[in-house]
């Protein structure tokens, strides 16, 4: 059950951080609609591209523990450079550093993320384990959106991607407490 808990947690500081990048950048930081636009869809994606194709380059070598563990850490400081942006106000150069750090970090989480999914399932079953998995890995991002809003209308935005950071480590603190099964499911998937 604790592998559960942590499928729950593992990506919730970036669910949190996601639901309202898009309300931040354009009402908090002052971008434009098109700005805003280019930088999450064109640059983000891209960004998110590359980080799965990095992520899953990276791992052949670290393993999947180490991935996670490593890029769980980089998703959840790449929530600090929200904080930083709110701090500046409106500058496109931290912009689009923030975006492309922070949709580079969650390609790299996302492709540890989904072997750790792999991973879990009897080959036999695969199909219907994993979509129960990538289930409960969304009930973070289904359930987050309401207190995301009220989190950052009530303390502003600096605090609420400070807090989407906090948010992140107890996910990465289970990785600990699941070292030894990571390792074992790790062992028992082809590379």
């Amino acid at each position: 059950w604790l592998l559960l808990l942590l499928i729950i947690l593992y990506k919730l500081g970036d669910a949190f951080a996601g639901t309202l990048t898009t309300a931040f950048l354009l009402r908090g930081a002052g971008f434009s609609l098109t700005d805003v636009g280019w930088a999450n869809k064109w640059l983000g994606v891209g960004a998110t591209i590359l980080g799965l194709l990095i992520g899953g380059a990276l791992m052949a070598k670290l393993r999947l523990f180490k991935s996670l563990l490593l890029f769980g850490f980089l998703q959840a400081f790449t929530n600090l450079g929200f904080v930083l942006l709110a701090a500046a106000g409106k500058s496109y150069p931290l912009m689009i550093t923030v975006i492309a750090a922070e949709n580079l970090c969650g390609g790299m989480g996302t492709a540890a993320f989904v072997a750790l999914l792999m991973a879990m399932c009897d080959q036999r079953f695969s199909a219907t384990q994993y979509a129960l998995l990538s289930a409960l890995a969304s009930l973070g991002r289904v359930y987050v959106g309401p207190a995301a809003g009220a989190l950052a209308e009530r303390f502003g935005w600096t605090t609420f991607f400070f807090f989407t950071f906090l948010v992140a480590l107890p996910g990465v603190a289970m990785l600990w407490w699941q070292r030894a099964r990571i390792d074992e499911l790790d062992k028992s998937r082809p590379l």
